[in-house]
């Protein structure tokens, strides 16, 4: 990801790593079709595609790890505009708006596409030429929201080390959208990060994704697909354990993939992100226009 508008291109991934907004690879590059599922390192746990947790976990009333939890973050999106105490609407290079060059995604961000209704937050994508601080045109804009800060010497709102996070959330189903939820260190220039779900080429696997600093400095990650499950239909919950030795990730309450190498988790106090990317890893077809994503509630737990 870029750092600042000086940088916009040349040092984005190389700064945070491969990000979940910096990309991966995908498992399926169609728009809606069957993706199935693949892991790189880690363990594969939990039940087949279609087992749902406990309806605490899924409303957000309890987390769905075990352990004893405090509640330290809480946002169901009641009433009819963001709550900017809690969000900010652009990464931290915000110069009025931002986008990920790293990806050389096709969205300029803006606060314009951030709404909240009928508690529910919505993310839109329109195909709108858009005009960037960076001096190019963006074929889209689009909304995200992160607990960061407002520009890049700003103090971040919250951030957290360790804890469970939750969103429930519905992804669009058009075809060349890139929607994530997906923690990101709040110390500059380095390459940690948890992608607690993203969806890359395909609306029908999810794609966990962790992200580390080697002892020699150098950035590594695994990944890990789960699916088939046909999630934009509805909503699903998405969530993370991420503890001192060990980071697993949930799907509707249900444990699906873990990492237990102490070498490997992340050690920096990390924002909270949920973001609506467009064009990668492909440009949406010529007849999508405009695209959705919608978050019920998001939750960070802590011990």
């Amino acid at each position: 990801m870029p750092v600042g508008r000086r940088l916009w291109a040349a040092t984005a991934c190389l700064l945070l790593g491969l990000t979940a907004a910096c990309g991966g690879t995908s498992p399926g590059s169609g728009a809606a079709g069957a993706a199935g599922s693949g892991e790189s390192g880690g363990s594969v746990v939990g039940a087949p595609p279609g087992t749902s947790g406990s309806s605490a976990s899924n409303t957000g009333s309890t987390p769905a790890a075990s352990g004893s939890w405090n509640l330290v973050f809480s946002d169901d999106f009641g009433g009819d505009s963001l709550d900017t105490a809690h969000w900010a609407t652009c990464y931290d290079w915000n110069d009025s708006g931002c986008t990920n060059a790293g990806n050389r995604e096709l969205e300029w961000y803006q606060p314009g596409q951030v709404s909240v209704a009928d508690g529910t937050l919505n993310l839109e994508a329109k195909r709108t030429p858009t005009q960037g601080s960076d001096g190019k045109t963006y074929p889209w804009t689009s909304g995200m929201v992160t607990t960061g800060r407002d520009s890049w010497n700003a103090q971040p709102r919250e951030t957290f080390l360790h804890g469970y996070f939750a969103a429930s959330i519905r992804i669009p189903p058009q075809a060349g959208m890139f929607p994530a939820f997906w923690l990101l260190p709040a110390e500059h220039n380095v390459p940690q990060e948890i992608d607690i779900a993203e969806f890359s080429g395909t609306t029908q696997a999810v794609q966990n994704t962790l992200h580390w600093q080697k002892s020699d400095g150098g950035a590594a990650q695994r990944q890990n697909w789960f699916g088939p499950v046909n999630f934009p239909a509805g909503f699903h919950v998405f969530g993370v354990d991420w503890e001192p030795k060990s980071v697993t990730w949930y799907v509707d309450g249900v444990a699906r993939w873990r990492i237990a190498d102490p070498a490997e988790i992340p050690t920096l106090p990390m924002e909270v992100i949920l973001n609506l990317a467009v064009g990668y890893p492909y440009a949406p077809p010529a007849n999508v226009n405009q695209a959705d994503m919608q978050v019920q509630w998001v939750k960070v737990w802590q011990h």
